[in-house]
Parts: structure tokens; C-alpha cells; sequence
């Protein structure tokens, strides 16, 4: 993305980051699979938010566990 939109959007940082993953290890500390739900439902809204193209970016564990897996049939 280049122009003004890019300009628009705060820059990630590092610090950022780190906050997000000590924010995600106090929740494990709680309850692991809480984090695993958070994590999944966060996954599936940016993946709605990009049209279905995060999907493409994750491995298949990931797909899997989010509920992202496009391959995995679906049963009636």
C-alpha cells in the first residue's frame, strides 16, 4: 500500500507486539484453551476482514483449529 492510506495507518511496532503476546500469556495462565478460542475467533474476524485471504497465509494446523479450513468437508 502506498499514499496517503499508507500514511493513515499506525505503524506497528515491536513494543506492540510484545504487549500482544504478554497480554496472550497471562490469558494461558488462566486457561490454555481459552487462549486457543480467543486466538481462534481473532484469526476468523481478519480472515472475514481480508475477504478469505489470511487463510491462505496460515498453516494448516492453524486453518484447522480456527475453523479456516476451506478443505475440511463439511458434514450435514
Amino acid at each position: 500500500m502506498t499514499g496517503p492510506e499508507q500514511a493513515a495507518a499506525p505503524a506497528a511496532t515491536d513494543d506492540d507486539a510484545a504487549e500482544l503476546i504478554a497480554q496472550l500469556k497471562e490469558l494461558a495462565g488462566a486457561d490454555p484453551a481459552d487462549v486457543r478460542q480467543v486466538v481462534a475467533e481473532v484469526l476468523a474476524a481478519l480472515d472475514r476482514a481480508a475477504g478469505g485471504a489470511l487463510r491462505d497465509h496460515l498453516p494448516e494446523t492453524i486453518r484447522v483449529d480456527a475453523g479456516l479450513d476451506a478443505a475440511a468437508p463439511t458434514r450435514p
